[in-house]
């Protein structure tokens, strides 16, 4: 697993970079220290993850991950922070970061960005605490074998032309069929249905 880490703290980038590199399986390649710097050393390394923090000086760092996406869609964004605003949170969700973690939750940042690089979205117990109330009022048995199999693929990481040839339906079908789970649980998009499954249906 190759990693860029972007934090506007040299103390925290020394520190992370140590506590990934026990792993003998995780190489940081390169460190960065502000937003400005994330598409350049992206677009240098294509890393599998880049690690970023949000608040920092100059760009933060949602403003360089819309710039990243923009680049390449399928960037595997992660958001590394001390910091649970729901602004943040929403605009990691929206513009599709695979991962928001908060620093203090140290011991858990290596299992989840290896739970990312196995296309899972991960959030850090805050955030999914904050998020749990949307959907409490829905009931699990209110969807069918079908739908539940649908956000399982979505939550696994797969396109809709993934999804249409393990459950032999057209792309288009898949197309449709998502955006009426979408309607029906009342989610924005591809990732807080995501979310919904690592929160209610994930056994």
């Amino acid at each position: 697993m190759k990693l860029i880490l972007i934090d506007d703290d040299p103390i925290v980038s020394a520190s992370l970079k140590t506590i990934l590199e026990v792993n003998s399986d995780i190489k940081v390649l390169e460190i960065g220290s502000d937003g400005n710097q994330a598409l350049e050393l992206y677009m240098r390394h294509s890393p599998d993850i880049i690690l970023m923090d949000i608040r920092m000086k100059e760009t933060n760092g949602i403003e360089a991950g819309k710039k990243i996406m923009a680049y390449d869609a399928d960037a595997r964004i992660v958001y590394l922070t001390t910091f649970l605003d729901d602004e943040y949170v929403d605009e990691a969700l929206n513009l599709g970061a695979k991962g928001y973690l908060l620093k203090q939750d140290f011991a858990n940042i290596v299992p989840a960005l290896k739970s990312i690089m196995a296309n899972q979205i991960v959030f850090g117990e805050g955030v999914m605490n904050r998020l749990q109330p949307r959907h409490q009022r829905f009931k699990h048995d209110e969807l069918s074998n079908k739908e539940h199999h649908l956000i399982e693929l979505v939550a696994k990481g797969l396109n809709n032309k993934e999804i249409a040839e393990v459950v032999a339906y057209s792309e288009g079908t898949v197309r449709n069929q998502i955006s009426a789970l979408l309607e029906k649980l009342e989610v924005r998009d591809r990732t807080q249905l995501a979310i919904f499954y690592y929160q209610n249906l994930k056994k």
